[in-house]
């Protein structure tokens, strides 16, 4: 059954995503930067993807904020995996999105959190506990509080793709056939950025970037940052123009006209076997 997206949900989701970012901010700050930091390897996954005593407390933080404020909306989250519910709504948590830049001290990692509901995310948060910086959005609008205040945010006008800005993850995730249709989008863009995770979308919200692509992601990595995206006028889809809400192959676009470039370029690498 549909869920009714009244004026008040609406506040309260928005009310309780906060409180939910509040608290990983936190958890994940304690240990940024610190000696202390170790790390585990999430082993069989072809490269070096670790997990922290920070992304586990963040999301058992978050999820005692739920069950507390939302105690009947299921939960998603990268580290502790599902929590049946009866509302109708998922929330979906990435308490550390980009845990390698965390080890590596850098500020571009984030906290992620959507509420979905059948169809996907209805409501995003980006936030950035160390530079303070949040984005968030979902039913049209989107804002951004911060070291320069707060703000409406909305993506940029269209532009051709030889002076669009594109950002992505590879060479670091993909196969060889997703990396070379990154690199026939790169080769016709103005200016190419690597490695920064979920900030990257959140610059696409800002309306500083035109482009981001990447592969081989879950459900929680990509969630909020359409919620934010969307809410700001951009376009997130897989690799064929389809919804991308469960992961995988992702195209996340300023505007449609930018995204249709891209896309012509992308929906020709195979599918994976």
């Amino acid at each position: 059954m549909p869920v009714e997206i009244t004026p008040a949900l609406k506040a309260d989701l928005n009310r309780v995503s906060h409180l939910l970012a509040n608290a990983a901010r936190r958890e994940t700050l304690r240990l940024f930067r610190s000696r202390d930091l170790v790390a585990d390897d999430k082993e069989g996954r072809g490269y070096f993807d670790p997990v922290t005593a920070a992304d586990r407390a963040a999301e058992r933080a978050m999820r005692e904020v739920l069950a507390r404020e939302r105690p009947d909306d299921a939960i998603l989250g990268e580290e502790y995996g599902n929590a049946s519910g009866t509302s109708g709504l998922t929330w979906v948590l990435d308490p550390i999105d980009g845990t390698r830049g965390y080890l590596a001290g850098t500020p571009t990692w984030g906290v992620l959190i959507a509420v979905s509901d059948d169809n996907g995310p209805i409501w995003g948060v980006i936030d950035q506990p160390f530079i303070g910086e949040r984005f968030f959005g979902g039913f049209g609008r989107a804002e951004t509080h911060g070291p320069q205040g707060e703000a409406l945010i909305k993506t940029r006008a269209p532009r051709p793709l030889p002076e669009a800005i594109l950002f992505t993850t590879f060479p670091e995730v993909g196969s060889t056939d997703e990396a070379a249709g990154f690199r026939a989008v790169a080769a016709k863009a103005r200016l190419v950025r690597y490695g920064m995770d979920c900030y990257a979308y959140a610059l696409i919200a800002a309306g500083t970037v035109d482009l981001v692509i990447e592969a081989g992601l879950a459900p929680y990595d990509v969630q909020a940052p359409i919620a934010v995206i969307e809410a700001a006028g951009g376009i997130v889809t897989d690799w064929r123009g389809r919804p991308a809400h469960m992961g995988g192959r992702i195209l996340a676009a300023a505007n449609t006209a930018i995204h249709a470039e891209a896309l012509e370029i992308l929906s020709k690498v195979p599918d994976l076997s």
